[in-house]
């Protein structure tokens, strides 16, 4: 698989996949949770409160990993991520990724304590579910691609 086969392939597991892990780490020790994130291309985004653990560990490294697909049903193909986190309250960032699933945390995306992350992916390994398990790393470190 080559490098323009991959961007493909990890592209439909990000249109695909919404719901992922996400880690961190604070004190060298890792802390993963569920998010619910949004792309743009290879940027994802997500959002998150200002007064939660993953803001507190994100402003001490603003370095995440993530992993997305391996979904019900037939398609099992996964993608990890390596990415850097921007934290941004931009509010057009935010009404983009406002869904009706977010009263259940927020009660308005003007609600002051809702922040964006934007993660610029570094590394992206996709690996599928076929029989020779194809795996493929693209590194995007400098790749103005993303």
């Amino acid at each position: 698989m080559n490098k323009n086969d991959a961007i493909e392939k990890i592209t439909e597991v990000l249109n695909e996949s919404k719901v992922g892990v996400c880690s961190t780490a604070k004190d060298n020790v890792p802390n993963s949770r569920y998010m619910w994130f949004y792309n743009d291309g290879l940027t994802l985004y997500a959002k998150t409160n200002e007064k939660s653990p993953k803001y507190e560990e994100i402003l001490e490294n603003p370095i995440v990993h993530i992993l997305l697909g391996y979904n019900d049903g037939n398609n099992h193909d996964f993608v990890e991520i390596l990415g850097d986190v921007e934290i941004t309250d931009d509010q057009e960032i935010i009404d983009w990724m406002w869904e009706d699933l977010d009263s259940v945390y927020f009660d308005s995306p003007k609600n002051p304590d809702l922040t964006a992350l934007k993660i610029t992916p570094r590394k992206m390994k996709f690996m599928d579910d076929s029989k020779e398990h194809h795996t493929f790393e693209v590194d995007l470190k400098g790749d103005e691609n993303t």
